[in-house]
């Protein structure tokens, strides 16, 4: 089930970004463009001059960063395909025979997976499946980098972090689907893809914020919401642990990924964890308490404990020792740049004028370096 660690070459890059040069004109599918992480990752890839095929359903709220920001106009192709639908998946694969594939399309919410759990392991595992079906059948693919999330790891009640060869698991059916699909993965890379020279790996992230993510149940969406209509965030379990992290940290991560998979393809090919360092953990309580500061105009929190709400890890924490070593990898925004930017995007959109891909575009080259932030309302 788990690879041990036998990486003999380290793909280290000098900067800890991604290579404009080396996405320039590379055939890119990338599942989930629709939704947060998957539209901003859709942006950076196009901005960077590569080819960008999306599949993905409609965006799931409105709004939502994929039409505000119009990344269908970045794109090469925009196809609404369900996973779900092997043959139709196939084909398309087929037709674009794409060089690089990043999968993000995922059911993401523990609570919905209590309530729609068959639906969950559809997608997530079923998904899982037929999308490396499609890429084993296509023939063209030479680097597929698999999205899974942090929560995949058994909950062992341990205070040091998970690492990649640790046990897998899944308290919820969210956490089992994504732990399912990691096992999926491992046996088709050893069962097929290994042999045809594709390399294939999963990365595992969680706890992502930034601007343009209007999910249900999730702390920064939820604080936009309640904010936005003048009325208190209400915290369920504000002493939980995370490890915060930008959405361009993690998507960052999986480029470096995967232009480290494109060079050296069977040492790559293998489970990684990309999660901040310990500077960036912070409970719930004190993340929503700094977000309702920069909002500012009486934005408030409020304790309001359920009962019946599912199981919930207190404390998880992620090992990216080896991004570290072998990709260059590590956060470059520390946990108040990413608030602080988080909640600029937010209160830009919030008035309902402003066009957001020039400050979506404007936050990417911030965190690449290449200018601060423009057309940002912050007050």
């Amino acid at each position: 089930m788990h690879d041990m660690i036998n990486i003999t070459t380290s793909r280290i890059s000098e900067t800890g970004l991604p290579d404009a040069n080396f996405w320039r004109g590379k055939r890119v599918v990338l599942t989930g463009h629709t939704g947060f992480k998957g539209s901003w990752m859709a942006l950076w890839l196009a901005r960077m001059g590569a080819e960008v095929h999306g599949i993905a359903l409609d965006p799931q709220s409105s709004p939502n960063h994929f039409t505000l920001s119009g990344i269908a106009e970045a794109l090469k192709s925009d196809n609404r395909t369900d996973i779900r639908d092997g043959a139709a998946l196939t084909k398309l694969m087929t037709d674009i025979k794409p060089e690089i594939v990043f999968h993000l399309a995922a059911q993401p919410i523990v609570r919905l997976s209590y309530r729609a759990p068959v639906e969950t392991f559809a997608v997530n595992t079923m998904g899982t499946v037929h999308m490396l079906d499609a890429i084993r059948q296509a023939g063209s693919v030479r680097v597929a980098t698999m999205i899974t999330t942090d929560k995949v790891y058994e909950d062992q009640n341990w205070p040091h972090p998970y690492r990649e060869d640790d046990r897998l698991g899944g308290y919820d059916p969210y956490s089992a689907s994504k732990g399912a699909a990691e096992i999926v993965i491992a046996s088709y890379r050893r069962s097929f893809l290994a042999e045809s020279g594709t390399s294939l790996a999963s990365a595992r992230a969680g706890n992502v914020i930034g601007g343009g993510d209007w999910s249900e149940d999730r702390l920064i969406p939820d604080a936009v919401r309640a904010f936005a209509d003048g009325k208190p965030l209400e915290l369920r379990k504000p002493d939980c642990v995370r490890p915060w992290q930008h959405v361009l940290d993690v998507l960052c991560g999986y480029m470096l990924l995967a232009e480290a998979q494109w060079s050296v393809p069977q040492d790559f090919a293998r489970a990684w964890n990309f999660a901040p360092d310990t500077a960036s953990e912070e409970t719930v309580g004190f993340v929503a308490e700094h977000l309702a500061r920069l909002w500012g105009g009486g934005a408030k929190t409020v304790f309001k404990p359920n009962p019946d709400d599912p199981k919930e890890t207190a404390l998880l924490r992620l090992d990216s020792s080896l991004a570290r070593m072998y990709l260059g990898w590590q956060s470059r925004w520390s946990i108040m740049d990413t608030l602080d930017n988080t909640v600029a995007w937010y209160k830009t959109a919030s008035g309902g004028k402003t066009p957001m891909r020039p400050v979506s575009e404007a936050q990417i080259d911030a965190y690449c370096g290449l200018k601060q932030p423009a057309n940002i309302k912050t007050a």
